[in-house]
């Protein structure tokens, strides 16, 4: 099925489910709880880099990260599958939820990963992941939006510069996450040989803090 160019209204979009689908309860790889029992002080955001299963990889390997798990975020149709995701009739983006703990790692250290880590500029696709799952996405709590957006202005002058597009990042409020099923969880963590398209533009985003 090919995908529609724009995201879904209300009305179009699938109805979904009222139950969560299964999913995993621990990290493959640290063994850490993916939802409930998170230390005092840790902090959590919605990361949407295209291909969930690269994004994770990259992230969860950083200091200062606590647990990381795959899902859907910013879109419309409650609990919904992979395969529903990937008609682009749910609104959904394949996000990671990234746990991290402020004192080992600045958000403004992990947006400089994400920022470099893909390409921002390139609207409803990634590469040659195409569709409105790999859209570039951030969701975040209130309080961190104005990071997000300093960071963002930041970044894309140095892609302008550069003579890049300028940025299509969705940057939103964090809404409903929905884990993603079982097997996507860490996959290239249980898949060494998996394909993910997941690659920076090579422009160095501008920032005073490092990991």
């Amino acid at each position: 099925m090919s995908q529609p160019a724009d995201l879904p209204d209300a009305k179009a979009a699938f109805a979904g489910r009222a139950t969560p689908i299964a999913t995993a309860d621990t990290h493959f790889v640290n063994g850490r709880p993916l939802q409930g029992n998170r230390p005092d002080g840790v902090q959590s955001v919605l990361l949407g880099m295209g291909c969930f299963w690269g994004a994770e990889q990259l992230l969860w390997q950083l200091d200062g990260v606590w647990v990381t798990s795959v899902g859907y975020g910013g879109g419309l149709t409650p609990n919904p599958t992979y395969e529903e995701t990937c008609t682009g009739m749910t609104g959904h983006a394949e996000v990671v939820e990234v746990v991290f703990d402020p004192a080992q790692i600045t958000f403004e250290a992990l947006l400089k990963v994400f920022w470099e880590s893909h390409d921002p500029t390139q609207g409803m696709r990634q590469g040659n992941d195409r569709g409105s799952q790999y859209r570039s996405a951030i969701y975040v709590d209130e309080g961190l939006l104005a990071a997000v957006k300093t960071t963002r202005d930041t970044y894309s002058a140095a892609l302008l510069a550069a003579g890049r597009g300028g940025v299509t990042t969705e940057i939103a409020p964090r809404g409903a996450y929905y884990m993603a099923e079982e097997y996507h969880q860490q996959y290239l963590a249980k898949n060494p040989g998996g394909y993910c398209n997941i690659g920076g533009t090579g422009i160095t985003c501008p920032s005073g803090n490092e990991v």
